[in-house]
């Protein structure tokens, strides 16, 4: 019904408008009485089975939300009725911003794919911190922090320690973000020096900590071989729990979309269909380069059960959805559940 009916007309609107008029409709939703549980009823699917233990973390389907669809934890209980294992807020900073101008963000329908150049547009690390107090303790949520944009890079990292420690206490693992191409600058921080620098001090707060949180490092999917080697040598060396592959990439090579509109378009990161096999690419690369007491959480380009396999059997031990949740609706996180059983089943 989704992509027959409702996606038709939600895509006759610009993809932000459409994005903020979803959030405040689930709101009303949701507080419709029995709401939630019908909900559950049609897309919510539970298996011990599916239950996947990761850094000490237990999750209750190895399918997460990915960062950036719910950036200030405004709907965490909401979207968990879903059918989630887990989702990632964010990318936090410690001062709210408004981000890039809009607009800024844009679909390539014929990819199935969206461009984003949001900018790190979140309401501040505090007001999500207020709202995470409330959150159902059952929900396992992922912390995705990164700099303000008038935060030179040489001093970064007290942006990714302030927000730190407002969440600490508030959610189940952490995340860096060091690879949005919408933050000027942003990716240099994944060059070696500065990467292994911060990375450090992030394990060391953690460690200080009675009770440490794991914590993951977000990357691009356009590093070459020599750089993801560096980012290697960098997590063996700082003990951090694993690798997010991958954010969204820079590259257009191979669109459908015709070149006119992709360069009307502009700058932005390029998530979807088209980032699929380049996130695979990088997880298996990891996956040979990394102990198996790394973690590598697979994302981008999974808009069916079988993409999700695919994630999974290249070596990621959690998978997350963004664009293909828009694309493929709701739906998607119980096919994938149900496909990952069956495939665990099969193993047995």
């Amino acid at each position: 019904m989704y992509k027959l009916l409702i996606r038709p007309i939600l895509f006759l609107f610009p993809p932000e408008f459409i994005h903020n008029f979803a959030f405040q409709f689930l709101r009303f939703v949701f507080r419709i009485p029995f709401a939630s549980s019908i909900i559950k009823l049609f897309y919510d699917f539970e298996d011990q089975s599916l239950e996947t233990e990761l850094c000490g973390i237990k999750f209750r389907n190895p399918v997460g939300l990915a960062a950036g669809f719910d950036k200030d934890a405004k709907l965490i209980n909401e979207l968990a009725c879903f059918g989630f294992g887990f989702i990632e807020i964010g990318t936090l900073t410690p001062k709210p911003q408004i981000g890039n101008p809009k607009p800024r963000l844009f679909r390539l329908k014929k990819d199935r794919a969206l461009i984003n150049r949001m900018g790190f547009n979140n309401e501040g690390v505090l007001e999500a911190l207020v709202r995470l107090k409330f959150r159902d303790p059952g929900i396992v949520i992922g912390g995705n922090i990164g700099r303000n944009n008038d935060t030179p890079n040489d001093i970064a990292f007290q942006d990714y320690e302030y927000c730190f420690e407002a969440l600490f206490d508030v959610v189940d693992y952490f995340v860096v973000n060091v690879s949005s191409p919408n933050t000027p600058e942003l990716r240099e921080l994944q060059h070696k020096e500065p990467l292994r620098q911060l990375l450090s001090r992030m394990r060391d707060r953690s460690r200080s900590k009675q009770d440490p949180k794991p914590i993951f490092l977000k990357i691009a999917p356009d590093l070459n071989t020599s750089q993801l080697d560096d980012i290697v040598e960098i997590i063996l060396e700082t003990k951090i729990n694993g690798i997010i592959a991958t954010n969204t990439t820079t590259n257009r090579e191979g669109l459908k979309t015709s070149d006119s509109r992709v360069k009307e378009i502009g700058q932005g990161g390029l998530s979807g269909i088209p980032l699929g096999n380049m996130s695979d690419e990088v997880i298996k690369y990891l996956k040979k380069k990394l102990p198996s007491d790394v973690s590598i959480i697979g994302v981008g380009g999974i808009f069916s059960a079988e993409d999700a396999v695919d994630k999974l059997n290249s070596g990621a031990k959690l998978i997350q959805i963004y664009t293909g949740f828009i694309y493929e609706g709701p739906a998607l996180i119980k096919r994938i559940n149900k496909a990952i059983l069956k495939l665990k089943r099969n193993d047995t």
